[in-house]
């Protein structure tokens, strides 16, 4: 396992890989590493995640008390709390407000057509949770339905979580959501979409087994293919 001097470079690295990406402005986001099933290692509130150097971390116990670190913890700390209390297999988590993807967000649209091969296989789809007011119990109520079977997440009118096993992992969903809504757009504009259909995505799914595991393969749902092709 990684140290937490380690852990603490990683999430300093990936803030900054974010804020160089613009997936986050001024002070958003957050991140997290799951140090042990009793710590939590956090980014703290009202920094920004370019700038973030590791002591800045707060290190958190499982009800979000802070237990060591100088700056105040993360509002939004409830919505780490809550994923991982529901997937023992997560080790890290990034929230983010990549444009793109928040765009689908902030318009009510959720990333669940199976346009493109890759994101069915790593992601399945991204669903659309309700609104939920950051930095309230209310926030991590409306991710509850959905964070035991999707590893990623669009938040109604405010952006995007994903998690993973490593930090690096739950940070490259990050980036596979907002490559995948770029494209989506673009179908948008082009007035037409092509999904896959049920027999390519079954495909997809075996091959999900075959990388992933048979359990990651079927715990979380595919996008169900239209029955027709046409212009949306």
């Amino acid at each position: 396992m990684p140290s937490e001097r380690k852990y603490r470079q990683e999430i300093v690295r990936y803030g900054r890989m974010l804020h160089e990406r613009c997936f986050v402005a001024a002070m958003d986001g957050n991140l997290s590493v799951r140090l042990n099933e009793e710590r939590i290692l956090v980014t703290p509130t009202c920094v920004s995640k370019g700038a973030m150097l590791p002591v800045d971390m707060v290190i958190v116990d499982r009800e979000g008390h802070r237990v060591s670190g100088r700056r105040n913890v993360t509002s939004e700390i409830g919505m780490h709390l809550l994923i991982y209390d529901r997937r023992p297999d997560v080790g890290a988590i990034v929230h983010a407000h990549p444009p793109t993807a928040t765009g689908f967000a902030a318009a009510g649209i959720p990333l669940t057509e199976p346009l493109v091969c890759e994101v069915v296989m790593g992601l399945g789809c991204i669903p659309l949770a309700r609104y939920g007011t950051p930095g309230t119990s209310e926030l991590a109520q409306t991710l509850e339905p959905y964070v035991s079977n999707y590893d990623a997440i669009l938040m109604s009118n405010h952006g995007v979580v994903t998690y993973g096993d490593t930090l690096e992992h739950a940070y490259m969903k990050m980036e596979t959501v907002e490559h995948f809504a770029q494209i989506a757009l673009v179908t948008h504009l082009l007035g037409r979409q092509q999904p896959l259909q049920e027999v390519e995505i079954e495909k997809l799914l075996l091959a999900r087994s075959k990388y992933f595991g048979a359990k990651i393969a079927a715990a979380m749902p595919l996008p169900r293919a239209p029955e027709k092709i046409g212009a949306h």
